[in-house]
């Protein structure tokens, strides 16, 4: 995840924060740290993390300079539930600060508790879009397969 194993997870940030000419480096590095539960690893070595631990600093990367967009692909594989909680808790705070959030996701009962917006993709378009608030009362679940099952059709019928 974009992380150097030969230097500490404060290290790494720091590192990545002077890139990004993120103010207050320090103060927010601390905070940022606390936020991903590293606060005291923050002097390990990245190498002697193990890969749930990589991940929480890796989205403590990607959220430090606070962009305006962030992009996560699949963030909670590789996470025990606890930093699941974490990353969730985190990506709530993120949309809290006027922050958009695109995130990748298999697990739909998770994405369905995070996000305000679902694309649904088949072969790498977006095939439907809906807003939580229009969801059916199935779910995104349902949905999601709804939505598979009428471009199947479509599919189908474009065969014949």
């Amino acid at each position: 995840p974009l992380l150097y194993g030969d230097l500490s997870a404060e290290e790494n940030l720091h590192f990545y924060g002077r890139m990004y000419g993120v103010p207050t480096l320090d103060a927010r590095i601390a905070e940022v740290l606390g936020l991903v539960g590293l606060s005291s690893r923050r002097r390990d070595l990245v190498r002697t993390f193990s890969r749930g631990m990589q991940q929480r600093l890796a989205i403590g990367r990607a959220i430090l300079h606070d962009p305006d967009v962030l992009l996560l692909d699949e963030p909670h594989t590789g996470l025990d539930q606890d930093a699941c909680t974490m990353l969730d808790d985190v990506l709530r705070q993120v949309a809290v600060r006027g922050r958009t959030v695109v995130m990748t996701s298999h697990d739909l009962a998770r994405a369905q508790e995070l996000a305000s917006r679902f694309d649904i993709l088949t072969r790498g378009r977006i095939q439907a879009s809906v807003q939580q608030t229009d969801l059916p009362a199935d779910g995104l679940l349902a949905f999601y397969r709804q939505t598979l099952e009428a471009s199947a059709q479509e599919q189908k019928e474009a065969r014949s």
